[in-house]
């Protein structure tokens, strides 16, 4: 579980309802700020317009995708690291073909795949081509979750937007009556603050938040290319360990060499 995810859309809410409650008690949330009418426009609009962007099916697995930023990957690069110099100091002591025993123990399907391939002799530049049109194919399909919730972000204010509008028409129009100033004005308000809410509570940090495991995965997998077809190359374990630590950070390099890497 993504502690950071959690706490921070839980303390975005509280210190938004802190600010609707402060000094005048939680029953101003339901006399001033729970407004039905407002909700149905805002919320009903913006994700009716996105599912007229989609198909159902993509809709519906764009929704899902929120539950993604609540999930912790179960992989890093050092842990990919230290299982890819593992497998090469195996195939440099017993060949290529005593990996595929390790490949079947492997927890991660596309780095499976890439040692299946070494072990079956594939030409280097067809196991990078396999693996690179796999990359890319991951990639879009994370960038069409990643789109989904940014349509919803720019959706949100639009139809709250929309929403004001209706309110101010509806206020202007029955101006005569005293009565209906209120509720009009309300609702031309509160589909502002709710297509705000929509978009900078949940929209955009979702996507952003999925943005970010996406390109942690598309490196974790660049390593996992580069490691494979070094395994593949016959290089030795130390100077594939070398390789790839570069694609780790200052402070993980020193991390990595604290712990140990390969023989």
């Amino acid at each position: 579980m993504d502690i950071a995810s959690i706490v921070g859309l839980i303390a975005a809410l509280a210190l938004m309802i802190f600010g609707m409650v402060n000094g005048k008690g939680f029953g101003v949330i339901f006399d001033s700020f729970i407004h039905i009418p407002s909700a149905l426009i805002t919320f009903g609009g913006a994700f009716g317009a996105v599912l007229a962007m989609n198909p159902l099916k993509d809709f519906i697995t764009g929704l899902k995708s929120f539950l993604l930023i609540l999930k912790t990957p179960k992989q890093n690069e050092i842990d990919t690291i230290k299982s890819i110099i593992d497998l090469s100091n195996l195939a440099r002591r017993e060949g290529l073909l005593a990996l595929e025993e390790s490949a079947n123990n492997l927890d991660d399907d596309f780095m499976k795949k890439g040692v299946m391939l070494i072990v079956d002799g594939t030409d280097p530049e067809l196991v990078r081509s396999i693996l690179e049109a796999e990359l890319i194919n991951i990639d879009a399909r994370h960038q069409e979750n990643i789109g989904f919730w940014k349509n919803v972000g720019a959706m949100g204010p639009a139809w709250g937007m929309i929403g004001t509008l209706i309110g101010l028409i509806n206020m202007l129009k029955d101006l005569s009556d005293p009565d209906s100033i209120g509720p009009n004005m309300a609702t031309a308000l509160i589909t502002t603050l709710y297509g705000s809410v929509l978009a900078n509570w949940i929209s955009t940090p979702v996507a952003n938040k999925l943005t970010k495991q996406n390109n942690m995965e598309i490196k974790l997998k660049e390593v996992m290319i580069e490691g494979i077809l070094s395994i593949q190359a016959g290089e030795n374990p130390r100077v594939i360990e070398e390789k790839l630590k570069s694609f780790l950070s200052p402070s993980d390099r020193k991390s990595f060499g604290e712990e140990g890497g390969g023989e």
